[in-house]
């Protein structure tokens, strides 16, 4: 006698087999686990690489706002230097670009990348001659980046000296400049 093996009625087939689609729950949980768990790994990350890159942009600023008072001294300054961001924004007599970018030198606190700008007369300046415009000018300068809201960890300062200055605690450095806790120059 032969045993015939009973074979499933074509209605379980439909059921159990072809007809399944979707996710269980289960699944649904294991992927959105594994979403979480890609997240916290990267999103530390990318917080650290946006507050080096506004880092960044506050020391290049300071770079330009050198190199625009730099500028500014040998042709309009008669060798002294501009104590606010709209004299920079002004070129000498005649000429249609000033001596810094108008999103730094278009108000007297700018503020870019999340970083708040400040130009000042330096410590131990005095008044010099005015300008070629006949805007008052002094013997030193001070510029001065501080991180709004979190922007960035580090404050920045500069000065006629043109080295750049950090402080790990957000304060600017403060003239005269010194190495102290926190407190380096950028190389």
């Amino acid at each position: 006698m032969t045993r015939r093996l009973a074979r499933p009625s074509m209605r379980r087939v439909r059921r159990f087999g072809a007809a399944r689609s979707g996710f269980t729950l289960i699944e649904l949980l294991i992927v959105v686990a594994l979403v979480g768990l890609v997240a916290s790994i990267a999103i530390p990350g990318l917080i650290r690489a946006r507050t080096t890159g506004r880092e960044t942009a506050a020391i290049a600023a300071l770079r330009a706002v050198n190199d625009a008072q730099a500028s500014y001294a040998s042709v309009c300054g008669n060798g002294a230097y501009a104590v606010l961001f709209p004299t920079l924004a002004i070129g000498p007599r005649g000429s249609s670009t000033g001596f810094l970018s108008p999103d730094l030198s278009g108000s007297e606190t700018p503020v870019k990348s999340g970083y708040q700008y400040a130009l000042t007369a330096g410590a131990g300046g005095t008044p010099g001659q005015d300008d070629c415009n006949g805007t008052p000018t002094n013997t030193a300068y001070y510029v001065s980046a501080v991180s709004l809201s979190g922007a960035g960890t580090r404050g920045f300062a500069t000065n006629q000296e043109r080295g750049i200055w950090q402080d790990q605690s957000g304060a600017a450095p403060t003239e005269p400049f010194a190495v102290g806790p926190g407190v380096s120059q950028l190389p």
